[in-house]
């Protein structure tokens, strides 16, 4: 696992999960939503995104998390984790987040967009109506493009239940790279 694309319904989990497994095998995670969205919530250039995303799947190793362009990120990727949450679980998490993003004014992705309840509730780019509308829809085309010869390569591992995720993290090694820092630090205070 050097190439991870993390995929499933808004809510999911995607990005706690993609921090956690480039945490714990030391590889870089890259936020497919921090790329996409602009200030104001203005979708990035197509062309200036797709560069971007061509830029970071071009390095050797990373944990990429998001629904955006699928056809480039897990051709490239080694192994793909879905997040294959049942509609109730995901709609409880999604909602949960989103009350607290509009109660606390969060800054999202490093910018100035911040979720609103005119966005999240009543809007195109709603994502309560996203997982609500899209869940099942989405789930059959998955299963569908991972039929496809073009992801035959791809070791995929589905899973169903948040539990279960937990108990696959658990499995994940960490990197070596304690003794990497132990170096780096002892290097520091010579």
């Amino acid at each position: 696992m050097r190439r991870i694309v993390i995929t499933g319904t808004p809510g999911s989990g995607k990005t706690t999960l993609a921090r956690q497994i480039a945490d714990r095998l030391g590889l870089p995670h890259i936020e497919l939503a921090a790329h996409y969205w602009c200030p104001n919530w203005q979708p990035c250039p197509p062309t200036t995104f797709a560069a971007q995303l061509r830029t970071c799947l071009a390095t050797d190793a990373w944990v990429i998390d998001g629904l955006y362009h699928k056809e480039l990120t897990w051709a490239r990727a080694d192994t793909l984790i879905w997040l294959d949450y049942p509609l109730h679980i995901v709609l409880t998490r999604l909602l949960r987040r989103t009350i607290r993003q509009i109660i606390t004014q969060e800054r999202l992705w490093g910018g100035p967009n911040r979720e609103t309840w005119r966005r999240a509730f009543f809007s195109r780019d709603s994502l309560v109506w996203s997982a609500l509308f899209g869940h099942h829809r989405r789930r059959r085309r998955d299963q569908r493009r991972l039929k496809q010869p073009t992801y035959a390569h791809l070791a995929v591992i589905r899973l169903r239940t948040p539990a279960q995720a937990d108990r696959w993290l658990a499995t994940v090694a960490p990197a070596r790279t304690a003794v990497c820092n132990t170096r780096r630090l002892l290097w520091r205070s010579r």
